[in-house]
């Protein structure tokens, strides 16, 4: 999820964070020389309320956005090295079984071995999970967990941030507008919606 970038710099191990860059530069060439996929993987949740970090308003007024209370769309995906973004929504909290099947269902898309980047949420390490990702590591997974308090060196916390501060517009939505918003950005990742990293 996303981390206040300060904060992370403040409680990282600054050592850690240095040898993972060196490490996660030398996976890059592997999958660029076609060795693997890498992939840069996490969750997000969208709520029907837009957040609201500043706003311009004319001078005494107020911003208002109208706030429905609603369940909120969580987003798992993955950026690929091959320029592909593999998502599933789901109208509930993420897993660690949810968390499993989605790199299941990634490692069956991507059909080779695979390098996965990710952060060290409880979902990502559940021990309830360990034999399926042990069957998981065995056709070619690898979960690279990234030292704590180190957002930047994964990619796609990016994509979380153009989703919800500039490609979304700041209004409230129903579940079904939610649901179509962020499913256009993930559908049309590449074409309509891009960045350079």
């Amino acid at each position: 999820m996303e981390t206040h970038t300060f904060i992370a710099q403040k409680k990282r191990d600054e050592a850690a964070f240095r040898s993972a860059q060196v490490e996660i530069a030398g996976l890059r060439s592997q999958a660029a020389a076609g060795e693997m996929v890498l992939a840069y993987c996490d969750e997000a949740g969208f709520s029907q309320v837009h957040p609201n970090r500043s706003a311009w308003t004319p001078k005494g007024s107020r911003h208002l956005i109208e706030a429905k209370r609603g369940k909120r769309l969580n987003v798992l995906a993955a950026m690929l090295s091959t320029g592909e973004l593999f998502s599933a929504k789901i109208w509930q909290s993420t897993t660690a079984e949810i968390f499993a099947g989605f790199i299941g269902l990634l490692k069956e898309h991507v059909g080779k071995k695979i390098t996965i980047i990710i952060d060290n949420a409880s979902v990502h390490k559940a021990k309830a999970t360990k034999p399926i990702m042990a069957l998981l590591e065995k056709q070619g997974v690898t979960l690279y967990f990234l030292p704590p308090y180190s957002p930047e060196l994964n990619r796609i916390e990016k994509l979380w941030h153009l989703m919800k501060y500039t490609w979304m517009s700041a209004k409230c939505r129903d579940s079904e507008t939610l649901e179509a918003d962020v499913g256009d950005i993930l559908d049309n990742f590449g074409s309509k919606y891009k960045f350079n990293f």
